[in-house]
């Protein structure tokens, strides 16, 4: 048996441990094959930062379900906000009747879009049950508000996996392969990924190529700006491996393109709903999109998702797009739970403090790890890039991997995002001792990682 000496965590055997071993035999029996997993971590129970296996070990959340549980597992105020609206009525397709509480939600996100203080425009909202199908929402409002039939996306972008939506993912190959073709128009440019700039050049000095790249290389020559409809673009890469763009990047995207009359679509998917520490990570770079999608954290682990967008955009007539099980009521009643607990906590502004006491200690990593190339985040949504040398800056793929089984083994749960970058994103709600304690495993695995790796290759280890 062994037994962590730290406090949040509790390790009785080392996973995974016989009950987890026997329920993924039974899972991979069942279930489709199509799914993939970072480990074999088989949950029994959840609260807040910790999450419990069928075995009894204890782990620190460090990746709240993918940016889904941002107020924690089993929030008091949200289990009681959907127990309550479960024992009214569970369901009654708000495509085709009323009921009062998805109003009062929109008009809760309409309050938050983001405004520059020049755009006054209402605001009207979709309700559909995850990310992919507010971008495919995205996607049809933007062809029938503009009557163009061309999209642009990013390289390294991650905007969902249904057929429309996967026409705008470019994050990972097993996403897209063997579904072609694709749905047409769709053009992919190169993000601003400054670690890995794609045009080889350096910021500040480059000026923005790679936004003269999209006019010189597309509207130039093959896809005419005046039949474009959307650019879909993530303020922060979600899948693609939490790459922050620079702070007046989004201006000039907005400036030079914006001209042509083409809309900007804002996937807040995984950055949005407090996560950065503003209500949308968009807010941090000065811009106001015509349309926001939000899911994932929206509904503290029930399944919404939603599309809000300007009102004179939202032109399209009844009937032309619909969800039967869209804006549940009950998943209403959570993500209007949700809201509510990050405004009275106050947890935009925990965001804000852990997470900026985390990057400075990343970044102090980063001097002493060879395999850290790279440490980048805003609020509690931070990647660190993993490489196999500083200098070559190869992607570390197989050392992420062994620092998050490390990890886990530890009592630490971190997966990874991109080619090889560890993604940190704990709950909303996570206090400086369980960051401490949570760091310290982290820290540890990235250590030995870093050692393995120095012996291989010959690299020296920095002091």
């Amino acid at each position: 048996m062994v037994v962590s000496y730290l406090t949040a965590i509790k390790i009785l055997s080392t996973p995974p441990g016989p009950k987890a071993k026997k329920i993924v035999e039974e899972t991979n029996k069942v279930l489709s094959p199509s799914i993939s997993r970072f480990y074999p971590l088989v949950i029994d129970h959840a609260h807040d930062c910790i999450v419990t296996d069928v075995d009894g070990n204890e782990y620190i959340d460090f990746n709240s379900g993918i940016a889904v549980l941002g107020v924690g597992s089993t929030n008091e105020r949200i289990v009681k906000a959907a127990t309550d609206q479960l024992k009214k009525f569970t369901h009654y397709s708000y495509t085709d009747f009323y009921y009062e509480n998805i109003n009062q939600l929109a008009e809760k996100l309409i309050a938050v879009f983001p405004n520059d203080g020049q755009t006054k425009e209402r605001k009207q909202v979709y309700y559909g049950n995850s990310g992919t199908e507010a971008n495919e929402a995205a996607i049809k409002l933007a062809r029938y508000a503009t009557r163009r039939p061309r999209m642009m996306a990013y390289m390294g972008a991650f905007h969902g996996r249904t057929m429309g939506t996967m026409a705008l993912t470019a994050s990972k190959l097993a996403q897209v392969k063997g579904f072609s073709p694709l749905l047409g128009g769709v053009e992919h440019a190169p993000y601003p990924y400054c670690y890995r700039c794609p045009l080889k050049l350096e910021y500040p000095s480059c000026g923005f190529a790679c936004i003269d790249y999209i006019q010189e290389n597309y509207f130039d020559k093959y896809v005419p700006p005046d039949e474009v409809a959307v650019f879909f673009i993530e303020p922060i890469q979600g899948e693609g491996g939490y790459v922050v763009p620079p702070d007046d990047y989004f201006k000039e995207l907005f400036k030079r393109f914006g001209k042509y009359g083409i809309l900007f679509s804002d996937d807040e998917v995984q950055s949005g709903i407090g996560r950065t520490g503003k209500w949308f990570a968009i807010e941090h770079f000065g811009v106001t999109p015509d349309m926001i999608t939000v899911a994932k954290a929206l509904g503290g682990g029930l399944p919404i998702g939603a599309l809000i967008a300007r009102s004179d955009l939202m032109s399209w007539q009844p009937g032309s797009h619909a969800s039967t099980f869209g804006g549940n009521p009950v998943a209403a009643a959570a993500a209007l739970a949700v809201i509510t607990e990050i405004e009275e906590r106050k947890l935009m502004d925990n965001a804000r403090k852990q997470g900026e006491y985390m990057m400075q200690i990343f970044k102090d990593w980063m001097e002493k790890y060879e395999i850290i190339g790279d440490v980048r985040g805003k609020g509690l949504m931070i990647g660190i890039e993993i490489v196999k040398d500083k200098k070559s800056k190869e992607y570390g793929v197989a050392e992420a991997t062994r620092i998050t089984e490390l990890a886990w083994k530890k009592g630490v749960l971190l997966i990874t995002c991109g080619r090889s970058t560890l993604r940190i994103v704990p709950p909303l709600t996570i206090t400086r001792e369980i960051v401490d304690e949570a760091l310290e495993v982290i820290q540890s695995a990235v250590a030995q990682v870093n050692k393995e790796n120095t012996m291989k290759n010959g690299h020296a280890e920095h002091s």
